[in-house]
């Protein structure tokens, strides 16, 4: 009887979840973006969004909430209502990085529920136009001669541009100063205008500005080089080959979201990422599809943790308390 009773209440819990899952989504779903419009979160976010409204028959709205690396939209992610209603594309700064660099005000562990790895993508170091440098030696026989002087953006503190700036200033062994952004677009707004001098940034936004001759490639931070770019350098040929940046894109949901809907937002949202429009649009802005499942990408989550926390140790930013 006891067993029963057990089986009966387990049901009661799992039925309703099953129920609405069946119905979801029956409204729009918001997709909040951590970051400003312009940034590679955002073009992500429309991209995939586009296609899983498509696929869901109902809207997939974008609710751009920038500010702290992507920490207070991804702190609206996990304070939203678990009903799968709302979710969130986010990128490694905001699960992996800063939780180690300082206070957040959400747990990863706890109040998140993951639903696939979407992107990886390189993250390349450019100079603006005015910068006398047009490859890694020059720029770093540069900033010796001149220390303290030339300065390197980042879309905020605890991002992945910041740390691969943290690991250019560690392996070169030179004194450049760090200025943080809120996102990637405001951070290229200033290297246009040659308030700032470098950074590494992710592909996708400096592909143009490339192309248009107004910022100058230096080096590309992967293991091989970009189709995008095949004429840029990775570290390793420059010879830093310790320099590998690749940031990644990831869906996440409330914490307590019920599993099939979770389950059902993970099979669309791989079925839009691997559109063969949405896949090759991505791969145009030298972004890599990845997709996994829910279980995968939380393993994923924690080995990039344990990763990252070695290197921000190693730079002497850990300082979460």
């Amino acid at each position: 009887m006891k067993v029963l009773r057990v089986l009966l209440t387990a049901l009661s819990v799992l039925l309703p979840a099953v129920a609405d899952a069946q119905d979801f989504p029956s409204k729009p779903i918001k997709l909040i973006v951590p970051f400003p419009p312009g940034g590679p979160n955002d073009i992500i976010a429309r991209l995939v969004g586009q296609r899983m409204s498509e696929i869901t028959r109902q809207p997939v709205l974008i609710d751009n909430r920038g500010g702290q690396a992507g920490v207070l939209g991804t702190d609206a992610i996990a304070k939203a209502s678990p009903d799968g209603y709302t979710i969130g594309i986010v990128s490694a700064s905001s699960l992996v990085i800063n939780p180690t660099m300082e206070k957040v005000p959400y747990d990863v562990a706890k109040d998140f529920a993951p639903v696939t790895l979407v992107t990886t993508v390189p993250e390349m170091l450019v100079v603006a136009s005015n910068v006398p440098a047009s490859n890694m030696k020059e720029l770093v026989a540069l900033a010796k001669a001149q220390p303290g002087k030339l300065n390197f953006a980042s879309a905020g503190v605890g991002g992945l541009p910041h740390l691969a700036g943290e690991l250019l200033k560690l392996t070169a062994n030179i004194d450049i100063v760090h200025i943080p952004y809120r996102g990637a677009a405001p951070a290229i707004n200033d290297l246009l205008g040659q308030q700032v001098q470098m950074a590494f940034l992710d592909l996708p936004v400096l592909l143009p500005h490339i192309k248009a001759g107004t910022l100058r490639p230096i080096a590309l931070g992967a293991p091989n080089r970009a189709p995008t770019s095949p004429d840029v350098p990775t570290t390793a040929e420059v010879g830093m080959p310790d320099i590998l940046i690749e940031n990644w894109y990831g869906m996440l949901a409330p914490g307590g979201t019920p599993e099939p809907i979770v389950s059902l937002l993970n099979r669309v949202a791989n079925e839009a990422m691997n559109d063969p429009q949405v896949k090759q649009k991505l791969a145009d802005q030298g972004l890599t599809v990845a997709g996994n499942t829910p279980a995968q990408f939380r393993d994923y989550i924690g080995s990039e943790t344990r990763k990252w926390a070695r290197v921000i140790k190693a730079a002497g930013l850990d300082t979460a308390k």
